[in-house]
């Protein structure tokens, strides 16, 4: 109800108007807003159903009644909220309307519900003669704000864990692209190291004893027959000894290539150049082998894959030499159509789990996010004193 409906009000000293009467009773019972009006004392002066069903009363009860002390005695928190800071007070004795949605109305059974309430002066002229109040019960409205605004700190706290995740995520990222890029160079530097000092130094020689041997051969027609035999002998062992040297810098040059990309693996597959891989690992660390694949006919993975699964043995039988302490592994390999599973398990010494989450721990990082790129995963199971198990779960449909 609009307060300058209330202006035209005939005085309070004046005599009633019957019609008026029956009219403003009518319009106060036609809505579901809880309507009161209070005189300069703070006693009700008129209240509709709405508002006396609210606050469970019966009309009749709360005429002449103070309203402060019937139903605004205190705030939510049950502390006393004294008359003189009332907003609703305010309206008449400052003339000053207020709209609050942020305190509480009090039942008869002294249960609390959440009101937003309007105050407006009852004014006769230029005379305050009492104030007029409007409310409605929001506890709904309430309940659904704090939802919302709970959902809100959950969806901002979520977020702000999934961007602490993400910026970690991306430390480690970028650990791990420096550390590959380590890893790239120091490869080089050895590969470089090998070429310049043996396969460098093969050829020196080489070229030294091809000069030796075109001198040697320019001197031949000045020499006697027993002076030739002599050479001829010499220049017999000489080429015996570069053969030798030949043999040496091929077998080199195999196996840095073989270091870079085995050929097994472009000439034979994936599952040769697993099994060849194990046997030279066990071979080179002096460790007993249990081996088992079962691989069921005519599955093939994609290069790229195939290459990722070769790489992530090859860094799990790495993880074995250099820190499981081990004298046995057991690997066990299988796949049909669907999936592949790929397990390395040593009797060394183990680790905690922490071990292999650590920011540092680059190789395990390596292996899942080589693995996490064809749909994979890597786990890990491993105690102190009970070896490790590294294994490989790899969807084949997410591999073409």
């Amino acid at each position: 109800m609009h307060p300058d409906a209330l202006h035209a009000t005939p005085a309070f000293d004046a005599a009633p108007d019957p019609l008026w009467q029956h009219q403003l009773s009518l319009l106060m019972e036609s809505t579901g807003e809880g309507i009161f009006g209070i005189d300069l004392d703070g006693n009700c002066m008129f209240v509709n159903r709405a508002a006396a069903r609210m606050i469970g009363y019966e009309p009749a009860e709360m005429h002449g009644k103070n309203m402060h002390a019937l139903t605004h005695h205190s705030h939510a928190d049950g502390s006393s909220y004294p008359d003189t800071a009332c907003h609703i007070y305010n309206a008449f004795r400052r003339g000053l309307p207020c709209r609050i949605d942020t305190e509480v109305f009090w039942r008869r059974d002294q249960s609390s519900f959440a009101v937003e309430y309007s105050s407006y002066p009852i004014m006769e002229g230029q005379q305050v003669r009492g104030a007029v109040i409007t409310f409605t019960d929001i506890t709904e409205r309430k309940r659904a704000a704090d939802a919302l605004q709970k959902a809100k700190d959950g969806l901002e706290l979520r977020v702000a864990e999934r961007t602490a995740e993400l910026s970690a995520a991306l430390v480690q990222l970028r650990e791990l692209s420096a550390y590959l890029d380590k890893v790239r160079e120091d490869e080089r530097t050895r590969i470089a190291r090998e070429v310049h000092d043996e396969l460098g130094s093969l050829l020196v020689a080489l070229k030294m004893d091809v000069n030796w041997l075109d001198k040697r051969l320019s001197e031949q027609g000045a020499r006697s027959t027993e002076e030739a035999e002599t050479v001829r002998g010499t220049l017999r062992s000489k080429c015996r000894h570069m053969s030798g040297m030949i043999e040496t810098a091929v077998d080199n040059v195999g196996r840095i290539i073989t270091d870079l990309r085995p050929s097994i693996f472009d000439h034979q597959g994936l599952w040769a150049a697993l099994e060849w891989q194990a046997q030279e690992f066990v071979q080179s660390a002096e460790l007993a082998l249990d081996w088992d694949m079962q691989v069921e006919p005519d599955v093939e993975l994609p290069e790229a894959s195939a290459m990722a699964v070769f790489r992530i043995f090859q860094e799990m039988l790495s993880n074995v030499g250099r820190h499981a302490q081990a004298n046995a592994i057991r690997i066990r390999i299988s796949a049909d159509h669907s999936v592949l599973q790929l397990t390395v398990a040593d009797n060394g010494i183990g680790a905690s789990a922490a071990a292999f989450e650590a920011a540092t721990s680059y190789g395990v990082m390596g292996m899942r996010e080589r693995a996490r790129h064809f749909g994979g995963q890597i786990t890990i199971v491993s105690a102190s004193g009970h070896g490790s198990e590294f294994s490989l779960h790899l969807p084949l449909e997410h591999t073409a």
